[in-house]
């Protein structure tokens, strides 16, 4: 059977984030058949710029990014909330990929967005500013796929170590790939 490639966004650069955890623990616990790869330059893209997002200008990190959106069955995004809303990194992510206009690298193709940050609500924010970010341009995102993870609910544990949230990151990332047609 060939795997359903699922493309990972994260949205803390930082190496020891939680929501990276998280994102690590969607490889880990992805069902046989089914491939989740963290996309390791959003760091390295430039601000939108329709001034460079041509043929002859396009950087590097843009290229790659869409390739491995285009070549991805699926998309989860993995963020934070940053005061209140989206990671600017994501946000960036979501302009360069919601071109060309009309025919995004991720059209149609299911994206689920997941994740935790500081306080009671694990990011709900962000997730849904992400959510309706993101279906604007140009995936299909799956409203009924949500897991936000308040930080202080794992007590100091990797989430790997929690088996709740293992569980819920493992049903979502399922419940992602059964959507990919």
């Amino acid at each position: 059977m060939t795997d359903i490639k699922v493309l990972g966004l994260v949205g803390s650069l930082r190496a020891a984030s939680i929501n990276r955890q998280i994102a690590e623990l969607a490889t880990e616990v992805a069902a046989d058949g089914v491939a989740v790869t963290i996309f390791e330059g959003l760091g390295d893209l430039p601000f939108y710029n329709e001034d460079i997002d041509n043929d002859a200008d396009v950087p590097a990190a843009v290229t790659a990014l869409r390739s491995a959106a285009a070549d991805a069955d699926a998309a989860l995004v993995v963020t934070p909330e940053y005061n209140g809303s989206i990671p600017a990194v994501i946000k960036n992510a979501i302009d360069w990929l919601s071109r060309p206009f009309g025919d995004s690298a991720l059209k149609g193709k299911p994206l689920a967005v997941i994740g935790g940050a500081f306080g009671q609500y694990g990011g709900v924010w962000a997730h849904d500013e992400t959510r309706k970010s993101f279906g604007v341009a140009g995936p299909t995102v799956v409203e009924s796929i949500k897991l936000s993870v308040p930080f202080g609910s794992l007590n100091g544990q990797h989430p790997r170590e929690h088996a709740e949230v293992a569980a819920n990151v493992r049903d979502a990332v399922g419940k992602l790939a059964a959507e990919v047609s």
